[in-house]
């Protein structure tokens, strides 16, 4: 049972690839399989903070810069409601949820995991990206939205 689920894992990570589509702040496609970053969540693409800041913009404008032209690797941890590939994904070695977070175009999905409570702590202090905007978290900010917008 162990040698299946250490084959499975291997199975479900990339070995690393340059062609990738970025999605939004948080999801990424590579090979046509789309990577919902672990332990983060970044603005919605149509979603604005309270001043009118564009942060879902901001956040896939940020990984689309995080990721052009390097090699993106994710590692599976899981799937989520809509079937998804929850990973720890990295470009040229660089945590993509950690980079996210610390340069406030994302918070730390503290529901999931704490992995970058660190990051936004310092992202918050420092004013950054959404912490400068009085932006809502995207998860309130969904569940104000209406079924048909």
């Amino acid at each position: 049972m162990k040698l299946l689920a250490l084959s499975l894992s291997a199975l479900l990570m990339t070995g690393g690839t340059h062609a990738q589509t970025v999605t939004d702040g948080d999801t990424i496609k590579m090979d046509g399989v789309a990577y919902r970053i672990w332990g983060i969540d970044a603005a919605e693409t149509k979603q604005l903070c309270a001043d009118g800041w564009p942060a879902g913009r901001a956040a896939t404008t940020h990984m689309r810069e995080l990721v052009h032209g390097r090699s993106v690797a994710c590692e599976y941890k899981t799937k989520d409601r809509f079937g998804r590939t929850v990973a720890l994904c990295r470009a040229d070695g660089e945590d993509l949820g950690a980079a996210m977070v610390r340069a406030g175009h994302a918070w730390a999905f503290v529901r999931y995991s704490r992995d970058y409570v660190t990051q936004e702590l310092q992202a918050r202090v420092e004013g950054l990206g959404i912490h400068a905007h009085e932006c809502t978290p995207p998860w309130e900010w969904r569940s104000q939205q209406k079924p048909w917008q």
